[in-house]
């Protein structure tokens, strides 16, 4: 009966990590297979689920707002359906086991990049 409170909490403790602009996503992957124990790939499908209706929204209030560089837009996103194309291949014809290092790695990347960002060149 309450199998369900704990995920529940997860997804909702992400949800609001990430309307603070922390990769609640990324978050919610680490939960979901460190301890909930969900396949990897499964893990990511709910991971892509979660995101989509998100960047959906963002994507319309920038348009609204007038924020969209439509050049860039053009040009990125054949190069971003093409990338996930490839991904989606490649992550359904790999072993689980050969994809976790380098995602762990990726994962780790992320989290480090969010703790130390860049610094910006300053402009004179």
């Amino acid at each position: 009966m309450t199998d369900w409170i704990l995920p529940f909490l997860c997804g909702l403790g992400a949800s609001i990590v990430s309307a603070w602009g922390v990769g609640g996503g990324t978050l919610l992957l680490l939960v979901m297979t460190l301890f909930l124990g969900v396949d990897q790939r499964a893990a990511q499908g709910v991971n892509l689920l979660f995101f989509l209706p998100t960047a959906a929204s963002a994507l319309v209030c920038h348009a609204r707002g007038g924020y969209l560089d439509k050049p860039t837009l053009k040009a990125a996103v054949p190069a971003a359906v093409t990338a996930a194309l490839i991904g989606a291949w490649v992550s359904n014809n790999l072993d689980v086991e050969v994809l976790r290092k380098p995602f762990g790695v990726y994962l780790l990347l992320s989290g480090v990049s969010l703790v130390w960002p860049r610094k910006k060149d300053r402009e004179p």
